[in-house]
């Protein structure tokens, strides 16, 4: 009867280190599931960075030559579909700090819009990815 009693707390033992086993498992496996999510997002995000200077150059070509404004749609389709979506920032759009960088101000009021932009500004998947450097007029 003693032995029945040793194994069967042995068995139970057993049984609590296999699920303690079973379960720090699977959470080292939706650990390595998130790191590689951050890793791959974190690559996504730099290699989009590392990409609006050549925006920016295409923008400015498309701006100085008309013959390139049917590229305009295409790209804006392609950046769509890549997360990548220009931050409005028009004679139409009031002065936002978290959205436009100022680098030069005119005129006395209290009510601030964008004058021009001098850089375009991008979000990515919705997130500021760079601000717009803007002219502010003050009316």
């Amino acid at each position: 009867m003693k032995k029945d009693v040793k194994v069967e707390e042995k068995i139970v033992e057993l049984t609590n280190d296999l699920q303690r086993t079973r379960a720090d498992f699977e959470n080292f496996r939706k650990q390595v599931e998130i790191q590689k999510a951050n890793e791959k997002n974190s690559v996504k995000l730099a290699t989009v960075y590392k990409m609006l200077p050549l925006l920016d150059d295409i923008d400015r070509a498309i701006g100085t030559y008309a013959e390139l404004e049917p590229l305009r749609k295409s790209m804006e389709k392609t950046l769509t579909e890549l997360g990548l979506s220009k931050i409005p920032a028009d004679a139409t759009v009031e002065f936002n700090p978290d959205l436009h960088e100022a680098v030069m101000a005119e005129g006395d009021g209290e009510k601030e819009t964008i004058a021009e932009v001098l850089r375009p500004g991008y979000y990515y998947e919705s997130q500021v990815l760079r601000p717009a450097m803007v002219k502010v007029k003050r009316v």
